[in-house]
C-alpha cells in the first residue's frame, strides 16, 4: 500500500476536535429553535455537495434499488430526529452532560445488532456496557440534583443517541451498494426536508436571525461535517475503524474543554466522574468488540 498524503493519524486528531466544536456552536446560536439550526446546518451541507455530486457522481442514481431509496429516506428521517434531540438537549443540560450521553450510540448500536441482527455478546462487551451505564446514570443523577430540566436535556440526548443508532441501522446495508457521496447526499437531503416540514409544523420562522447565527449554521455545515465525519471516512482507508471509534470517544472530552473555555460552562463532580466512566467502558468496548471481530475473521479464514 502506498504512503497516505496525509498523516492519517493527524487527521483523526483534526476530525475530533471538528465534531467536538459541534456542540458549543450550536449553543452559541441560541436565538435560533435546534430545528432550525439542524435544518441550515444539513442544507448548507447539501448546497456545497450538489457541484461535486452533479459533476461526479449523478449517474450513481439511476442504479439505486427502490429498496435502497426506501432505506435510505429512513436514514434521513431517523438523521433528523437525531439532530433535532440532540441540539433541543443542549438548551436544557450542559455541553458535557449532553455530548457525553449521545456518545453512548456505539452502545445501543450493538443492542440494536443483538436484536434484528442476532449478533451475540462477548463478555467483555457486556461489562463494558455495564460500566458505561453506571457512568450514565452518575450523570444523570447529578442533574437531577441540578434541577429536572437538566436531567430532561439528558434524556433528549439519550433519545438522539437512539435515533442516531436507528440511522446507521437503516444506512448499514445502503453503503454498501452507494459510494459514500452519493448516500450522504441523498441522507442529508432527505433530512433537510424533514426537517423543512417539522419547522414548518412547529411555525419557526426560517429569516429574521442575526448575523452570527447564519455563520454559525455554515460553520455547522463545514466544520462538523467536512472536517469532522468526512476526515473519519477518508482516513478509515489508512486505518481500522476500531483505531478512529476510539478517537471520537474523545469527542466528549474535546466538547467539554471547549464549552468551558468558550462558554465559561462549569463541571460538576458528577458530570466529571460519570463523563471519565462512560469514556473509559466505551474505549473497552470498543476494545473489546474489535477483538471479538478480529478473531470471527480469524476463524472464517481457517474455515475457507
Amino acid at each position: 500500500m502506498r504512503f497516505p498524503p496525509f498523516n492519517p493519524y493527524l487527521a483523526v486528531v483534526i476530525g475530533v476536535i471538528s465534531v467536538s466544536i459541534s456542540a458549543v456552536l450550536v449553543k452559541l446560536a441560541d436565538t435560533a429553535p435546534a430545528g432550525i439550526t439542524a435544518m441550515y446546518r444539513l442544507l448548507f451541507a447539501v448546497i456545497i455537495m450538489s457541484p461535486i455530486i452533479l459533476m461526479k457522481y449523478r449517474h450513481e442514481f439511476k442504479l439505486i434499488t427502490k429498496k435502497d431509496w426506501l432505506l435510505s429516506i429512513f436514514a434521513g428521517v431517523f438523521l433528523a430526529f437525531h439532530f433535532i434531540f440532540w441540539f433541543e438537549s443542549l438548551n436544557y443540560t450542559s455541553v458535557a452532560s449532553s455530548t457525553v450521553l449521545v456518545s453512548l450510540q456505539p452502545i445501543f448500536a450493538f443492542l440494536g445488532t443483538y436484536l434484528f441482527f442476532k449478533e451475540r455478546f462477548s463478555s467483555g462487551a457486556v461489562i463494558s456496557m455495564i460500566i458505561t451505564l453506571f457512568g450514565s446514570f452518575i450523570i444523570s443523577w447529578g442533574d437531577f440534583q441540578i434541577g429536572g430540566m437538566a436531567l430532561f436535556g439528558d434524556v433528549l440526548a439519550l433519545l438522539g443517541a437512539i435515533t442516531m443508532t436507528v440511522y446507521f441501522l437503516f444506512g448499514q446495508n445502503v453503503r454498501r451498494n452507494l459510494s459514500l457521496m452519493t448516500y450522504t447526499f441523498i441522507v442529508y437531503g432527505v433530512s433537510s426536508i424533514t426537517l423543512i416540514l417539522y419547522n414548518i409544523v412547529l411555525q419557526n420562522p426560517f429569516i429574521g436571525y442575526p448575523a452570527d447565527n447564519w455563520w454559525i449554521f455554515l460553520a455547522l455545515a463545514i466544520i462538523p461535517t467536512f472536517f469532522g465525519h468526512t476526515l473519519f471516512n477518508w482516513a478509515l482507508k489508512w486505518l481500522s475503524a476500531s483505531t478512529i471509534s476510539m478517537g471520537i470517544v474523545f469527542e466528549p472530552v474535546g466538547a467539554t474543554v471547549l464549552a468551558y473555555v468558550i462558554l465559561q460552562e462549569t463541571i460538576t463532580w458528577s458530570q466529571l466522574l460519570g463523563g471519565a466512566i462512560v469514556i473509559f467502558g466505551l474505549y473497552l468496548f470498543i476494545l473489546s468488540t474489535s477483538r471479538k471481530s478480529a478473531v470471527t475473521i480469524s476463524e472464517k479464514r481457517q474455515k475457507d
